[in-house]
């Protein structure tokens, strides 16, 4: 089938797709709940959203890890959006400064009727990324930029605005709306318009998009597929809490994640590692992450090749780490 992107060579789209997609790698590593905890998440919340919501804990914990990893992969879809420019006639993206800088010898025309040579570019994912100051910055940036060179306009481009424009954009400075004729809000369709002369420009790149998407895919073997552990290992966390119901043993479990230094929730996990109350609450979260490691991996060798004497998760546990007896005959999952 023939390439009908007049603006952008086949190669370089599926090079520029690649690129993306291996930006992707980190946050396609597997997560285990070490990693899912990172930044410690909200046991508060997530026990709300799985009974407000009505979703069961595997559901919950999946939602969350895919929250993290969709709010990584936010900045490579803006590289995608941005680094793209790189392909096209006359623009350049620099490492610093603007997001874009298009030059054109003959001349750009605004939607206004003024022409200008060149093109200085802000770019953002969404409209509503920019707060007030960050937006005042930006509009100084810019207007800086048109007073030393009278022979420019400035745009704020936005791969998802609210609706197709090129408009001037009104922001508020100091209190004061401030607005300029070359100082615009253009979508991310109208900005390639402008560079292009096709109305269609992205549109097209668009329906091009999810078939060599899938095309680089399926010849990356660099693209893998995760495998997330949290709730097994949330799982087996749950079954030191014998004597509580099962919801309630995940609920602790979960709870761990955040509070496992406050008082009346590191008590009972305390006893059940054989840790020193005294002092062990500060350094019970480290002692949590390798319980689950060294649980998932005694799983693990259970359901390979090599035997696990016994049949015993503990078997394969350093002494510090003991299961305690329960933990074989761990609950039936809902």
């Amino acid at each position: 089938m023939a390439w009908e992107l007049d603006f952008i060579t086949e190669e370089n789209f599926r090079e520029h797709v690649r690129a993306t997609i291996m930006k992707y790698g980190e946050k396609l590593q597997s997560y285990d709940l070490k990693r899912f905890n990172s930044n410690l998440v909200d046991p508060v919340k997530l026990i709300f959203d799985k009974s407000v919501y009505g979703t069961g804990w595997e559901e919950i914990v999946n939602n969350e890890i895919f929250r993290q990893r969709d709010k990584s992969n936010n900045n490579d879809i803006g590289y995608f959006h941005q680094n793209i420019f790189a392909y096209f006639a006359g623009c350049e993206v620099p490492a610093a400064g603007w997001d874009v800088i298009y030059r054109n010898p003959s001349g750009i025309i605004m939607s206004d009727g003024d022409i200008v040579h060149t093109v200085y570019v802000e770019m953002k994912n969404k409209h509503n990324t920019m707060n007030s100051a960050s937006s005042a910055k930006t509009y100084i940036k810019m207007q800086a930029q048109i007073l030393e060179d009278d022979d420019c306009a400035c745009l704020l481009v936005e791969a998802i605005a609210k609706k197709s424009q090129d408009i001037k954009w009104v922001t508020k400075v100091d209190g004061k709306n401030v607005q300029h004729r070359l100082i615009r809000r253009v979508s991310m369709d109208r900005f390639y318009d402008i560079l292009t002369g096709d109305d269609k420009a992205f549109y097209k790149m668009c329906m091009k998009l999810p078939e060599v998407i899938n095309e680089v895919v399926n010849e990356e073997r660099g693209v893998s597929v995760p495998c997330d552990t949290v709730v097994e290992e949330l799982r087996g966390i749950a079954g030191l809490y014998s004597d509580l119901p099962e919801n309630l043993a995940m609920a602790m479990a979960v709870y761990m994640l955040g509070f496992s230094t406050y008082a009346g929730f590191a008590d009972g996990m305390l006893q059940n590692l054989h840790i020193n109350i005294e002092d062990g609450k500060e350094t019970l979260l480290k002692h949590i992450y390798k319980y689950a490691e060294n649980l998932r991996q005694a799983e693990l060798k259970t359901a390979g090749a090599v035997p696990v004497p016994g049949g015993n998760a503990a078997d394969v546990l350093p002494a510090e780490f003991p299961l305690p007896d329960m933990v074989p005959e761990r609950r039936r999952r809902n």
